[in-house]
């Protein structure tokens, strides 16, 4: 008996082991991949087989959260340089591009609108006619994030902005983190920001560096209206529509909402003055970046610089070094620096060709080219980011499109709605600035970001089809 009671113990206790296993999982994991990557380094092999290793490594940490976001990056950047797989410039180059000088400015930016209460005056201003109804709350939250991209070439630029606004807006209506609808609005602008975005020149970094590969490689000049009248009405509409629908069902807010009483905010200090005309400085030179050719990044790094230069300072030193999500910052130069390694090692070229010879391209099946050339861009997007496809697709197009039998422009537009179709937050670099500076877990974007490629493959693809026969586009 007193056997088989210590038995029952013991087996009362086995979870015990396989809680050890969960908490060392992730270090032994860790381990294999290094052995792994130490095999490879001994045994002569090509760059490229190192880079796929330890990418598909970070990958999966970056989909499951494995480790924190800002962990597996260091773990990148360390493994890449120790194993020589690029060179520690290519793999840095993450915090020297001018896409996370833009972040950081911005972070500046949205302290100092939250700081000096102008936060929550904008959001009163510019969602005042939202009520008390939620679905209204978040179709005004999607149509300011995709209103502003004709006006603010910059997708972390209009992320950054809106998303301190739209915290205020939430604590306005009573939704307080970890309330579905507090999650359900800062999902919103991320996803609102960059999604429909895509199908409007030059809103995000994917379609200008398209603009740019086109005109270079080609000399294609993607203009304007076109661009707009192709793929806005079903890839800039209809999905911002299908957007705020499923916002509100996977993260309802049944009951009323409890909207603070509205107080007069009184005159504008003398801070939320000075921020004011700073904002509208930058958001002018954002709009005609065309004209005197000044990167936004740089645009977002000097309005933040002089939020802190006195004699402005909206921005302390103290709410700075308190305040700025250093977190996010790594993450986002780590997102950068795989999208370099992928390049500079040759291995997103290499998927690329190996998917294309195992699609075997027909030329008359318009159809199953179509879906072919979207699975081959879908599948690259887990690897290079969307902010890299068109890098990686835009030297390709011209055998795409030999091999199918469709007009070279038609390979290159095809481009776009798979960079539009983000299937988890991690491949859209701006998602996930927005997620973090507005404290939303990516797991909980990813529900979101699934649910609405499934949308895009079944109704919206189909009618995007139908669509471009009818402008001429499709044989």
């Amino acid at each position: 008996m007193d056997e088989m009671r210590s038995q029952g113990v013991a087996g009362a206790h086995g979870g015990r082991p396989s809680r050890s296993v969960l908490a060392y999982g992730p270090a032994a994991l860790l381990l294999c991949v290094i052995a792994a990557l130490w095999v490879w380094s001994q045994s002569g092999a090509p760059s490229l087989v190192g880079a796929a290793i330890l990418i598909a490594f970070v990958i999966a940490c970056w989909v499951f959260g494995i480790f924190a976001e800002p962990v597996t990056s260091f773990v990148f950047i360390l493994l890449v340089i120790l194993f020589h797989i690029s060179k520690p410039d290519v793999v840095l180059s993450g915090f020297t591009s001018p896409a996370w000088w833009l972040v950081f400015g911005g972070s500046i930016i949205a302290i100092a609108v939250q700081t000096t209460g102008l936060g929550r005056r904008l959001a009163g201003t510019l969602f005042a006619r939202s009520g008390g109804s939620y679905p209204h709350a978040v179709a005004a939250v999607a149509l300011a994030a995709v209103g502003l991209a004709f006006v603010m070439p910059s997708t972390n630029g209009r992320i950054l902005l809106l998303t301190p606004i739209v915290l205020a807006f939430a604590e306005h209506l009573g939704l307080l983190p970890g309330r579905p609808g507090h999650t359900g609005l800062i999902v919103t602008v991320a996803a609102a920001s960059y999604m429909p975005p895509t199908t409007i020149l030059p809103a995000n970094v994917p379609n200008s560096i398209l603009l740019g590969a086109s005109q270079s490689l080609y000399g294609i000049e993607l203009t304007y209206g076109p661009y707009l009248l192709l793929h806005f009405p079903i890839l800039g509409v209809l999905k911002t529509v299908a957007l705020v629908w499923l916002v509100c069902r996977l993260f309802p807010e049944p009951g009323p909402l409890n909207v603070a009483a509205v107080r007069d905010p009184g005159p504008m200090s003398a801070e939320e003055k000075r921020l004011t005309a700073l904002l509208l400085l930058s958001l002018l030179l954002f709009a005609t970046d065309f004209i005197h050719g000044i990167s936004p990044a740089w645009i977002s790094l000097g309005t933040g610089i002089l939020c802190m230069l006195p004699p402005i300072t909206l921005v302390t030193p103290k709410a700075f070094s308190e305040r700025i999500n250093l977190s996010m910052l790594v993450y986002i130069g780590g997102i950068l620096g795989l999208g370099a390694v992928v390049s500079d090692t040759g291995l997103g070229q290499l998927v690329a060709a190996r998917l294309m010879a195992w699609a075997h391209l027909t030329s008359g099946h318009t159809g199953l080219n179509l879906a072919t050339l979207f699975g081959i861009g879908a599948g690259l997007g887990a690897l290079v980011t969307a902010t890299g496809l068109p890098a990686v697709l835009t030297p390709l197009a011209k055998e795409f499109a030999d091999a199918s039998g469709l007009p070279l422009l038609t390979v290159l537009m095809l481009q776009v709605p798979v960079f539009s179709t983000v299937f988890l937050p991690f491949e859209s670099p701006p998602m996930m600035v927005g997620l973090q500076v507005g404290g939303v877990s990516p797991r909980a974007a990813g529900r979101l970001c699934l649910a609405l490629a499934a949308i895009t493959l079944l109704v919206l693809l189909p009618l995007d089809y139908l669509w471009w026969r009818l402008l001429g586009y499709l044989p």
